[in-house]
């Protein structure tokens, strides 16, 4: 495992981290599966783990807590998120402070998390939501500072909308951040545009997620896909969706070199971005966690692969269905 800075913090994170979401949000999550998936990946040098209080409210901050314990010899590092107030997702501009994050609500859920993990602290609390708008009202910013200064949290990190990298510059260019979230992936390379030069001017760390476009970079979707009822993917991957990400995946499956599966490429695609601090796949079985940990030690791409997947970027705008 190769390791890199997250921002300003300057602390050594596994460039591949651990993204929890599918231990709660997803449907034939084990958890005794997922407990072993995490500690394989603590095993094999992960040391930053990426939750919320939304996944599953609070129960994967509750697995997170426990793997902590479990490891108390290893520096792990904790990330979890505070939901917005009115449970929205994503944020919309029309969506006040008062909506969302109110200083009470922000205050509340840090104990919640706190209590579900069973932790004195993380290391790093996110806003799970975030309008550049927000700025223009400090309370919330400012009770995150207070609670930060209380030793509760000891980073602060906001989670930006999908599709919308340009929401965050200028929380970034502010200056009360240390750590910035979004979607990158081999399709959604637009943070590269404004957000990616704005995190190296301010130093400010950036967490890369979704790195297989929920699912389609892996190659194995299709265009029948379908799964169990409550299963999230059921609301995202609708037709329109499906179909048209089946067809920008399939367009990739001939530049994939031999011998390496659709998401290695994926991942180490992320892996040759150096503004990316670490990347936070989503694993919910060991063979996954085996597979992804492994991917550090390849390193990034050959270049001229790198330069011909560049070409693939698929700008999109929010949708209904785009949580």
């Amino acid at each position: 495992m190769k390791y890199r800075k997250l921002g300003r913090t300057n602390w050594k994170v596994s460039e591949i981290g651990y993204g929890m979401w599918g231990m709660a949000g997803w449907t034939g999550s084990d958890d005794e599966e997922s407990f072993n998936s995490l500690q394989m990946a603590a095993d094999m040098g992960c040391t930053f783990f990426d939750t919320a209080w939304g996944y599953g409210a609070g129960k994967s901050e509750s697995l997170l807590g426990q793997l902590v314990r479990a490891n108390k010899e290893k520096k792990l590092y904790t990330a979890t998120k505070i939901p917005p107030k009115n449970l929205k997702w994503p944020a919309k501009p029309e969506y006040s402070l008062d909506d969302c994050y109110p200083p009470d609500h922000i205050e509340e859920y840090v104990g919640k998390s706190l209590r579900n993990a069973g932790l004195g602290s993380f290391d790093l609390m996110q806003l799970h939501t975030w309008e550049d708008s927000w700025l223009e009202d400090d309370r919330g910013i400012k009770k995150m500072m207070d609670l930060k200064a209380q030793g509760l949290f000891h980073a602060i990190g906001l989670s930006l909308n999908r599709w919308e990298p340009w929401n965050g510059v200028r929380a970034v260019k502010s200056g009360l951040i240390d750590s910035v979230q979004m979607i990158y992936n081999i399709f959604d390379q637009n943070p590269r545009d404004e957000l990616f030069p704005a995190c190296r001017e301010m130093n400010v760390g950036v967490i890369a997620r979704v790195p297989f476009d929920e699912g389609s970079l892996t190659g194995t979707l299709t265009k029948e896909s379908k799964w169990p009822e409550g299963d999230w993917r059921n609301t995202y991957f609708v037709t329109e969706n499906l179909n048209s990400s089946v067809d920008h995946a399939n367009a990739l499956k001939p530049l994939v070199p031999a011998g390496m599966t659709m998401s290695e490429m994926a991942l180490r695609f992320i892996l040759g971005e150096p503004t990316v601090s670490t990347i936070i796949p989503g694993m919910r079985k060991p063979r996954h966690a085996m597979m992804n940990m492994a991917v550090s030690d390849a390193g990034p791409l050959d270049p001229g692969l790198m330069k011909e997947l560049e070409k693939r970027r698929w700008d999109r705008k929010p949708q209904k269905w785009s949580q």
